[in-house]
């Protein structure tokens, strides 16, 4: 895909926090934010004090409600309550430099249709990241870029940023997908959400660069992240998405075979002409049938 939409030289950022119970966390690092078009907090069913605490710290937040549970189902909250010309994805646990949000927009402002954060090249880093967490990242990242054939060099860091016009070719699960009677989570709700979307990027041909960002410590809480479950998750999403690209191909490189159209005979009622009509009625053949073809392929739910 080619996306080349006429895109503002100064473009209004949109800044997406989901965040769970993260209080403490927010009023150190809301003041931070530099000036943007909108932070839009996504609150994931907190039992805290974090939506108020939010509004007193900034009181033209906008607070949008996630529907299901897990990060990726919060992020695609936000996404669709997005107003702005650029997306940026921004942890509330104060891991993410604000610092480095121009450096990202910048990017995206030299022609790049996402600026993915890498902790991995020079003038990046980390003072979060687990010996264990790290060996799993850099595995997780060769096997994506064997499978998909890229080139990343961080697949699962959530520090982000893309144009709002390329949320169509990605596609996410939205909003309004009711919760699985069994209390589970869909698939791209969790935190495969960060690969799902490195997947989709390159799937959809999006122009990627990497943007150096350094990873600080969480403040005050644990993450929720599982480093053995939500690596398998994120090990399922590489295959799936791999699938989903394959097939998404297939179907674009197949002929439209239009179904033949079978005309009935046309069977005209005998015209009984009156005794004073000088002149045979004339005939005229029936309207050319056009067949159309079948309808565009939905997109994928999972």
């Amino acid at each position: 895909m080619s996306v080349s939409p006429v895109r503002p030289a100064d473009p209004r950022v949109s800044v997406v926090i989901p965040a769970r119970n993260e209080a403490r966390n927010l009023e150190i690092i809301l003041p931070k934010l530099p000036p943007v078009h909108e932070v839009i907090l996504v609150d994931g069913n907190s039992v805290d004090d974090t939506v108020a605490t939010a509004r007193r710290i900034m009181p033209g937040i906008r607070v949008v409600h996630q529907t299901r549970k897990g990060k990726g189902n919060a992020l695609a909250c936000g996404f669709e309550a997005v107003t702005g010309d650029v997306v940026v994805m921004f942890d509330a646990d104060c891991s993410a430099d604000p610092d480095e949000i121009p450096r990202f927009v910048q990017a995206l402002r030299d022609g790049a249709d996402v600026a993915k954060g890498t902790r991995y090249a020079l003038g990046g880093g980390s003072d979060d990241i687990t010996i264990v967490r790290s060996l799993g990242n850099r595995g997780l990242n060769l096997l994506c870029n064997v499978i998909l054939g890229t080139r990343y060099s961080d697949l699962c860091y959530g520090y982000n940023a893309f144009w709002a016009d390329t949320l169509p070719a990605i596609a996410l699960l939205s909003s309004t997908l009711p919760k699985p009677l069994d209390g589970s989570m869909l698939w791209g709700d969790g935190f495969e959400i960060e690969t799902v979307l490195t997947c989709r990027w390159s799937a959809a041909g999006l122009r990627i660069a990497e943007v150096p960002s350094h990873e600080k410590l969480r403040v005050h809480g644990a993450s929720n992240l599982n480093a053995v479950t939500d690596g398998i998750r994120v090990l399922t999403s590489i295959v799936h998405e791999r699938r989903r690209a394959s097939g998404r191909r297939a179907v674009s490189a197949a002929p439209v075979v239009a179904a033949p159209v079978v005309a009935a005979p046309v069977v005209a009622a005998p015209v009984v002409l009156p005794a004073a009509a000088h002149a045979p009625a004339s005939v005229h053949a029936p309207a050319a049938v056009h067949a159309s073809p079948a309808g565009a392929l939905e997109g994928d739910a999972a």
